[in-house]
């Protein structure tokens, strides 16, 4: 198949998306009001609730939830063959991916910008809240420590990135005093401040800085630590959004390459149901999260965006939006994957030697090359967009992690509860998990749960709907798809695992490098005990969920929020 036909599939899906299903579900089943007061102008307190324009904030948006997952997923995922991976990267966004987003912005800005914590609290029970906030503060902390790793790796080999993530901070933060101290002209800033950024990262292939694993690591640390205590709009919110410039503008060389070049598609359509990685179903559905429908947009929709939104009309612009173009971004590196390589062969190649961030920036390079930029430079360029992918979204996600230790302890330890010392506690731990490599053992459970994130923001969702009197269908069937691929998925994990350690002990199956044999063994057993807690946790939390739901079913629509049944 041609990569333009992918392209233009991916911009039909996006299209009917957004004009079709999303406004059809925005104005007939929330009926969002322009007129209605946002946590963001009732609560406006220079910090986390600020309201926002919504062309930054759509910005922030995409550079929030768009990682490396929407790049490295579909890379890994073209193993199974391009057309399961393209299929549910448009199909997964159509259906799910967008109304999770969206929704879960929604539900925290009807809630006065209530956590998923308290929403839980409300909604379905106690009990459920305790667990989910367990779950994610230990799902925030396998993101922090990963990425970490990965950033830490990817700077120690390209020394020509860092200069570029560092000016990167500076002009994020110029950015943000001149929007909202110096009320200068947007679109100035915005022009300035990005053309700064790139000649950084051409200087950066000439002003190149060394460094080694565990400097860099704590460079990862700092950067995240400063954006998780500063007010969002001094520090993450303008340097997401300056990142988010930078990132369309890969993306759009890179598809530029596609359209002048028109590659096809050299990998097979469908390769087999099961390969290393495992099963076509549920594996591919975890693999493949960010660029589909992923968790962690959940968290940063409700907990982030749902406090900065001007008018509730927004959110579809922002949160059902941006989802949208994450999905544009998961096609192109499905189409680098499948289109840049001469044969199956070479694409497998270079994935077993450089990984899938090598696949990506190589592929994306060889599509800026034919539009006339230089291999170096578009090597580079592409080299300190994945840094940024990822970079960016740590600081968020130790942010998040200290407003859960808060719900968690803050109560009974009240120094758990200030910001900073949340803020220091998820900076050591996450040192501790990437500098002795221990992560690497429970990052198998990531994409698991990542989508079980998903499920449990959709089932919330649900609830939420059904005791509003809406029509909860719409969020219902993705929740029950989710939650049981994702059980699934964790399961066959578990039962992965707990086979490594049996081999382990019999010597079919040698330690990592550098690791004794206790040592991965221990590594193995923990990771298939915290496996077991997620799935135990998430059948609890259906369970009361299931109970919350039947209960807001037969409950009469809330004053002033009823449906309208002809629009349901």
């Amino acid at each position: 198949m041609n990569s333009v036909f992918a392209f233009v599939l991916a911009v039909v899906a996006a299209v009917l998306g957004y004009y079709w299903y999303a406004r059809y579900f925005d104005q007939k089943v929330i009926v969002a009001d322009p007129k209605r007061a946002t946590p963001a102008t009732m609560y406006m307190d220079g910090v986390d609730f600020i309201p926002t324009s919504q062309h930054v904030l759509f910005g922030y948006q995409f550079k929030s939830i768009a990682a490396l997952g929407p790049v490295l997923g579909p890379i890994i995922a073209v193993q199974w063959g391009w057309l399961p991976a393209l299929l549910w990267i448009l199909a997964g966004t159509f259906f799910i991916g967008w109304i999770h987003d969206y929704s879960s912005a929604i539900i925290g800005m009807r809630n006065q910008g209530e956590t998923f914590g308290a929403l839980t609290y409300k909604l379905i029970s106690p009990r459920g809240r305790v667990i989910l906030l367990s779950f994610m503060y230990f799902y925030l902390l396998l993101i922090m420590a990963a990425f970490a790793s990965i950033v830490a790796g990817m700077l120690k080999g390209m020394s020509s990135v860092p200069f570029a993530i560092l000016v990167l901070m500076a002009v994020g933060v110029g950015a943000g005093l001149l929007i909202y101290r110096r009320r200068m002209d947007l679109i100035l800033v915005t022009v300035v401040m990005v053309a700064l950024s790139l000649v950084a990262i051409w200087l950066g292939t000439i002003v190149k800085i060394p460094g080694g694993f565990n400097q860099w690591v704590i460079f990862c640390l700092i950067f995240s630590y400063i954006g998780a205590v500063l007010p969002i709009w001094a520090y993450t919110q303008p340097i997401n959004y300056i990142s988010f410039y930078l990132v369309t503008l890969g993306m759009l060389g890179g598809f530029l390459g596609i359209l002048v070049g028109r590659p096809q598609f050299t990998v097979p359509a469908f390769t087999q149901f099961n390969i290393g990685l495992g099963p076509l179903w549920p594996i591919l559905f975890v693999t493949i999260a960010c660029g589909a429908i992923s968790g962690w947009h959940s968290l940063v929709s409700s907990a982030g965006t749902a406090r900065q939104l001007e008018k509730e009309t927004h959110a579809r612009y922002v949160a059902g939006g941006a989802m949208f173009m994450e999905m544009a971004l998961a096609t192109l590196a499905l189409i680098i994957a499948a289109a840049t390589f001469a044969n199956f062969s070479a694409y497998r190649e270079m994935f077993g030697k450089l990984g899938a961030g090598g696949v990506f920036a190589h592929g994306l390079s060889a599509l800026m090359s034919r539009i006339g930029i230089p291999s170096e430079l578009g090597s580079a360029y592409a080299g300190a967009m994945l840094v940024i992918l990822a970079l960016t979204i740590m600081q968020l996600v130790v942010r998040f992690m200290r407003i859960a230790m808060a719900e968690i302890a803050g109560d009974a330890v009240p120094i758990l509860g200030n910001v900073y010392v949340g803020a220091l506690i998820a900076c050591v731990l996450a040192f501790i998990l990437t500098v002795t490599g221990t992560w690497s053992y429970i990052w198998v459970l990531f994409g698991g749960s990542n989508q079980l994130m998903a499920g449990l923001a959709l089932m919330l969702v649900t609830i939420w709907l059904a005791r509003e009197g809406k029509n909860w269908r719409f969020t219902f069937f993705p929740m029950v798809f989710m939650m049981v691929t994702t059980i699934a998925a964790l399961g066959i994990t578990v039962y992965r695992v707990v086979g490594n350690v049996g081999k382990l002990q019999a010597g079919t199956l040698a330690p990592p490098a550098g690791q004794t044999l206790s040592m991965a063994i221990g590594g193995n057993v923990i990771t298939a005990l915290i496996g077991a807690f997620l799935i135990v946790a998430a059948l609890i939390l259906a369970y009361d969920g299931l109970q919350a739901w039947n209960a807001a079913c037969g409950k009469p629509a809330q004053a002033g929020t009823a449906a309208t049944p002809g629009d349901d």
